[in-house]
């Protein structure tokens, strides 16, 4: 009966470390996802992705979102 229990323990854990990671992924993964499109729109527009900005020089481009499109102007 030991090992019994001992395999449905492990069981338990594994199945929320399993549950511990897919969140992690759910919540990190849209905003890799998102960070990857400006950053697509900055150089498309000319500019660096830089400090969380799209920047061509000294200027600061503005990045707005259309229907699931980043353009950066």
């Amino acid at each position: 009966m030991k090992e019994a229990a001992g395999e449905a323990n492990m069981t338990v854990i594994t199945i929320v470390l399993i549950g511990l990671v897919a969140a992690a992924g759910a919540i990190l993964i849209p905003q890799l996802l998102t960070t990857m499109k400006k950053r697509s729109a900055c150089s498309e527009a000319g500019g660096s992705w830089t400090s969380s900005a799209c920047k061509v020089g000294n200027t600061t481009l503005s990045c707005t979102e259309t229907n699931g499109a980043w353009t950066c102007q």
